[in-house]
């Protein structure tokens, strides 16, 4: 069984893959969702990540269509327990922005559809410049007292907004950022690599990338003359107009062919191979995408195999 791994300097024991909830309710009705997560639970995963606004971009979608589902498939399976549960606050149509009073009041919204009484992981889902640090760190920090959240994180904001919440934090004694969600993977490194990243490192912070995929191009299934049905293609395919593209798509079927695994899993691994990285997420509309991502827990690649795909990604 994989191992699980400790999320940065929080108490969570998290799988070394997250699952994405973007799909639910989205390109996977809610039969469908409720599969791929019976599926990934029966693969160990236990590290689920969604946002109160997933997926407002439907037509017909209000926001909250994710959370919804995956709270009835909690209270369904009666595991609330046994899941890492993590959501985002500032995106939702009605609830925008990162205001003490819009934190407050998005996270019993979210409460209310994930039919649970707390967040085990809750993000700022992008940050807000105009409104001050001590601002959200505040109102975070009574979601923790409170009971509602256990654990904060921070996704989508630059190195200095991130450390002026850690020194605030660390000043007043109150909650601290435990988790980033960074844009990260083998064809976008300086979306992290850099001061956000040395940042993380220096302050015990867990990264746990999103776009880890880089929107299906990393599973191997965009060639050079293949057209693919998905509603990512177009910001795939455009990675097969670059030289290092296809440099990494090389670099990825030699390691894939060498342990005979998914293009995917080893783009993952690399992933979770990196510093400060605890668990990359991907999404699975279906069952059968799962076993490519949950195969990163049982991979290890070896060090001259980081070094061809990091030399590859460059």
């Amino acid at each position: 069984m994989t191992s699980l791994r400790k999320l940065g300097s929080s108490d969570l024991e998290i799988f070394p893959l997250a699952l994405g909830g973007n799909v639910f309710g989205w390109t996977a009705d809610e039969d469908r969702s409720f599969a791929v997560l019976d599926a990934y639970t029966a693969a160990g995963g236990n590290f689920v990540d969604t946002a109160d606004v997933y997926s407002a971009w439907v037509d017909g979608n209000q926001g909250g269509e994710s959370e919804t589902v995956l709270g009835k498939w909690l209270q369904a399976r009666g595991n609330r327990a046994d899941v890492v549960v993590a959501t985002k606050v500032s995106q939702h149509p009605e609830f925008q922005g990162l205001s003490a009073a819009n934190i407050k009041a998005a996270a019993d919204a979210s409460l209310r559809r994930l039919r649970t009484d707390y967040i085990d992981l809750y993000y700022t889902h992008f940050d807000q410049p105009d409104v001050p640090v001590e601002e959200i760190i505040g109102a975070l920090d009574e979601l923790v007292k409170a009971g509602k959240v256990r654990h904060i994180a921070a996704s989508n904001i630059s190195a200095e907004r991130l450390r002026a919440s850690l020194e605030f934090s660390d000043r007043e004694g109150l909650a601290r950022y435990v988790a980033l969600q960074p844009h990260y993977n083998l064809v976008s490194r300086d979306t992290y690599e850099g001061e956000l990243q040395d940042l993380a490192e220096r302050s015990g912070l867990a990264a746990v990338p999103y776009y880890a995929l880089a929107s299906g191009f990393l599973t191997g299934k965009y060639r050079p003359g293949t057209t693919v049905d998905s509603a990512r293609a177009g910001g795939a395919a455009k990675h097969l107009e670059t030289e290092r593209g296809l440099r990494v798509l090389g670099a990825l079927d030699e390691v894939a062919a060498a342990h005979e695994v998914p293009v995917a899993t080893v783009a993952l691994a690399w992933l979770a191979a990196r510093p400060t990285v605890a668990a990359p997420i991907a999404s699975a509309r279906t069952v059968e995408q799962l076993p490519a991502l949950v195969g990163v827990g049982d991979l290890t690649l070896t060090e001259a195999e980081v070094d061809r795909l990091t030399e590859a990604s460059a």
